[in-house]
């Protein structure tokens, strides 16, 4: 890899860091290919990205996007994404599956976070699932009204009839 290919990497994952608002780094040591390519799977789905980074590249990359302080060392493979319980999840989910594959640290909003805070994270409910809720909160007192006024109906028919 040449200069020009190095400094294009850097720039690209810059990018793509600073606009990342998760980005978690695991030990992919001892898994193949195979297992490796079921990960980008999981990621794809859950809209983050998945690559192996030679470490002097990815601090540098980190660093350029304010993600300071984290020493990185040995095999490493990074997963980020906009959104960091997808992120979390991908990374948790996936970790279950395989034992060799192990959390090291992440940043979560820019701040560095330790495996606790990233499994705490992958627990949490994710984006669509919050808007359902949020949903079934807003549609909570139409619902009621809308019983209220069948019950109304039923009880005026019933005092009509009789």
């Amino acid at each position: 890899m040449n200069k020009t290919q190095k400094y294009e990497i850097v720039n690209t994952l810059t990018e793509q860091f600073k606009s990342a608002n998760a980005v978690v780094m695991c030990d992919y040591r001892g898994l193949t290919v195979g297992n490796l390519e079921s990960l980008r799977k999981i990621a794809r789905e859950k809209d983050t990205k998945v690559q192996v980074v030679k470490n002097t590249l990815a601090t540098i990359a980190l660093n350029n996007a304010g993600m300071s302080g984290i020493d990185i060392v040995d095999t490493n493979i990074f997963v980020w994404g906009e959104d960091a319980i997808a992120a979390a999840k991908t990374v948790v989910e996936f970790a279950k599956a395989n034992d060799k594959f192990t959390l090291r640290t992440a940043y979560i909003d820019g701040q560095a976070a330790d495996e606790a805070k990233v499994r705490t994270f992958a627990t949490l409910p994710g984006r669509e699932e919050l808007l359902g809720m949020l949903a079934s909160v807003w549609m909570g007192p139409v619902r009621n009204f809308t019983i209220g006024l069948d019950a109304l109906k039923n009880k005026r028919e019933e005092e009509a009839a009789a």
